[in-house]
């Protein structure tokens, strides 16, 4: 793999890097995850031609680039402190009852409907997705507020099950092993091959938490 270094000539002074993949894809890298769904959304909304756009923690992933010259002149037009374009937002309904839901209450120095409210006031915006189709990794929490993994994960978590690790929230949507902190659960599907997109929700969507 070879490092093409942009430093301040891309991105207004951002610090973006840029590494090919393959034959036809570059990998941007950023600063975080905000700087990843705002550089992904700007790629999409130029129409310059790339067959997929895929946000990452801090990185976003340009596949089938079909003229580079002109991708390189969109990222050049990117600012960073533009924000990000405000995608759908979308309603979780949410049965409190997690194992976990004392546990975090007592590291966010609160009780249980505190976690609730807490949760249910924040509106979360998807990040990337990963881990097991339709799961989407949530970003809102502040730091304050970030929760360690579970030392040992659990063998087997339920579908539908909300929960929190690190800064991070997720819903999963099949049932899996996983280390996170579990608050409660939804019945919502959050894969659905047959739906377009078969992601509930997909990178870009708003998501507000609500207690049923």
């Amino acid at each position: 793999m070879t490092t093409l270094p942009t430093g301040p000539a891309i991105g207004g002074g951002a610090e973006v890097e840029l590494r090919p993949c393959g034959r036809d894809a570059v990998l941007a890298e950023v600063a975080d995850s905000a700087a990843a769904r705002s550089l992904a959304a700007h790629v999409r909304a130029s129409g310059v031609a790339v067959t997929e756009v895929v946000p990452g923690a801090r990185t976003v992933l340009l596949d089938g680039v079909g003229d580079r010259e002109r991708l390189d002149g969109v990222l050049r037009s990117w600012r960073p402190d533009v924000g990000e374009i405000a995608g759908e937002l979308v309603e979780v309904p949410v049965v409190y009852d997690g194992a976990d839901l004392a546990d975090v209450a007592a590291r966010w120095g609160t009780d249980e409907e505190g976690v609730v409210a807490r949760h249910t006031a924040t509106e979360f915006v998807s990040a990337f997705c990963g881990f097991a189709p339709g799961f989407a990794y949530l970003a809102g929490l502040p730091e304050a507020d970030a929760v360690p993994r579970l030392a040992s994960p659990r063998p087997r978590v339920p579908a539908g099950a909300v929960a929190l690790a690190g800064t991070w929230c997720g819903v999963y949507p099949s049932a899996s092993p996983g280390g996170w902190r579990l608050l409660g659960r939804t019945d919502l599907v959050l894969w659905d091959p047959d739906r377009d997109p078969p992601a509930l929700l997909a990178p870009g969507t708003r998501v507000r938490f609500r207690a049923v």
